[in-house]
């Protein structure tokens, strides 16, 4: 059996492999973010299936440090952005520089190349600096002066947005949104989880949880043959049918003015197959469509008028759907 979590194996793993190495990802990460498992799996999910995640929280819950362990788990490299108002679309992608000693100009490549890319407050930079990131999101390739160039490989945007309610906050355009494969809620860890966290950080002279040493479990070529082996996951039909019959009830419900587009019913397939794997099979249930469904769309769907009056969440829209499609019986 080979061993994945050895930096150096180049075999594609086994089922069983890739669902072992997913559950010990889970929990090095889970070390250092605690009480946020269900955050952390989604995550883990959204980077496998290859997605960009939208990470929606208060301050101070640990987005920061999720991507930075993240990455330290495949060696990967980690760039952050804060966005501010001021942000101008040129400090994320890059831009030309004329050398004087030369007398040409030179590329100066911006923070997006690189392996994970956290955006941090995307909604406090205006909708122009925010589509800075729609090509390379969708191509993993920048154009800075007419030429187009790739990001490294496994790239990933994990977005930080606050609550639009807070002021200095602009919402983010909707074909921005749809390009995210999941939009993942923090919120406050349970009483024990806070106490545990409290402990282990005043042992130590810093903030962080994370001393930066976290473990590698796998290199950036063992990261693809993963993904690889997790898109090999044996997929019914009929579950497929039933991932686009959710997303299409979001555009029939008239409580839903604007629902989810066909990304959403790609997403949620590619979503519940590492989900499958996640669970120690390889082959995707309806459970793993439920269990990814709300993530992969709460974002894409607007909610008419008198449904927001009346205080119902996208959340809860989407939970009374799942109640009332029928699931088929595999």
């Amino acid at each position: 059996m080979n061993d994945m979590s050895t930096p150096g194996s180049v075999t594609e793993p086994s089922f069983a492999e890739a669902s072992e190495l997913l559950e010990k990802l889970t929990q090095q990460i889970g070390k250092s973010l605690i009480g946020q498992q269900a955050v952390v799996e989604q995550v883990l999910i959204a980077m496998f299936a290859g997605g960009h995640v939208l990470l929606e929280g208060v301050p101070g819950l640990g987005k920061t440090l999720l991507v930075r362990v993240l990455a330290q788990t495949f060696g990967g490299t980690f760039k952050r952005i804060q966005f501010t108002p001021d942000l101008m679309p040129s400090d994320i992608t890059g831009h030309a520089l004329f050398d004087m000693k030369e007398g040409k100009f030179r590329v100066r490549q911006g923070p997006v190349f690189t392996n994970l890319l956290l955006a941090d407050e995307i909604n406090r930079a205006p909708a122009k600096t925010q589509a800075a990131l729609l090509e390379v999101m969708q191509e993993r390739r920048v154009t800075i002066e007419g030429k187009s160039q790739a990001v490294p490989l496994p790239f990933m945007v994990l977005a930080t947005q606050n609550p639009l309610e807070q002021e200095g906050t602009y919402p983010l355009p909707e074909a921005e949104l749809d390009r995210f494969l999941m939009k993942v809620l923090i919120d406050y860890p349970n009483e024990s989880d806070e106490v545990q966290l409290t402990r282990m950080i005043t042992q130590t002279t810093s903030d962080d949880p994370d001393s930066g040493n976290g473990a590698q479990l796998l290199n950036t070529e063992q990261f693809q043959l993963l993904q690889n082996t997790i898109n090999q996951v044996t997929l019914d039909e009929q579950v497929v049918d039933y991932a686009v019959r959710l997303v299409r009830a979001t555009r029939e419900n008239t409580a839903i003015r604007q629902g989810a587009g066909p990304r959403a019913s790609i997403a949620l397939v590619r979503c519940a197959r590492v989900n499958a794997v996640l669970q120690g099979r390889e082959f995707v249930l309806p459970d793993d469509i439920k269990a990814v469904a709300v993530a992969v769309m709460r974002h894409r769907i607007t909610l008419a008028a008198d449904a927001e009056i009346d205080g119902v969440t996208a959340d809860e829209m989407l939970h009374n759907l799942l109640d009332k499609i029928e699931a088929p019986r595999l």
